[in-house]
């Protein structure tokens, strides 16, 4: 069982990290979730989820804890999601306020396999990019970059500045993984949940995450 860092900003997305929540738990890992102001109100606006920063609580975003059970009015809230089978056990979740610098995530001797901040708000990438930790995010993305781990930022932003492609360039000199979120159709995509997925699926293979998201291009030049 490996740690992993999710971050969810207040870029739009939200879904993105629910359902990678969900694909990181199901494979048996240990994540240590934070969210920050904004991305709360991104989750409320678009997916209708209510989360209290100051006595979070799983079963704010999950329902059926402990079952492979679904995701209340998140991912319900597009539906038609691929079962990944098994169960989700919730224990394996550990919530960090997003202004707690006492939390192991702040520092560099609390191993991780990597973070992911999805979706990544441009306020996000240039304070992580200026090599700012006025937050328990861009702490943890700060000690990512320094301990040399897996860092993966999931923009979701058009057009883009001078000004954020710079930024976005600053991150990945410095080492981190730029994932925007832009789902692909050669898988044969139908539904929203299968664009969703495309994305998910993308930042599980760079985590190194096992999964069946979606049928991968062979090479016979068709989607298996």
């Amino acid at each position: 069982m490996a740690n992993y860092v999710v971050a969810i900003t207040g870029a739009s997305g939200s879904i993105y990290a629910l359902r990678l929540l969900q694909v990181l738990l199901w494979s048996g890992h240990a994540v240590h979730l934070t969210i920050s102001r904004s991305g709360v109100q991104v989750l409320g606006t678009e997916l209708g989820v209510t989360v209290d920063l100051q006595r979070f609580q799983p079963g704010q975003l999950f329902q059926g804890g402990g079952t492979a059970g679904v995701i209340d009015s998140g991912l319900e809230h597009y539906g038609g999601f691929r079962p990944l089978g098994g169960e989700i056990s919730l224990e394996r979740l550990t919530y960090h306020r997003y202004d707690d610098f006492s939390a192991g995530i702040a520092s560099g001797s609390f191993l991780t396999r990597g973070m992911v901040i999805c979706p990544c708000s441009m306020g996000t990438v240039a304070s992580v990019a200026g090599g700012h930790s006025e937050n328990l995010i861009q702490r943890a993305a700060d000690v990512h970059l320094k301990e040399r781990r897996r860092l993966i930022v999931v923009p979701r932003e058009t057009p883009i500045s001078s000004i954020q492609l710079e930024n976005l360039r600053k991150l990945s000199e410095a080492g981190a993984t730029v994932l925007p979120a832009m789902p692909g159709f050669y898988h044969g995509a139908r539904t929203i949940p299968d664009l969703i997925d495309f994305v998910v699926a993308r930042i599980a293979d760079q985590l190194g995450v096992e999964h069946s998201l979606m049928r991968r291009w062979g090479a016979d030049g068709r989607s298996i």
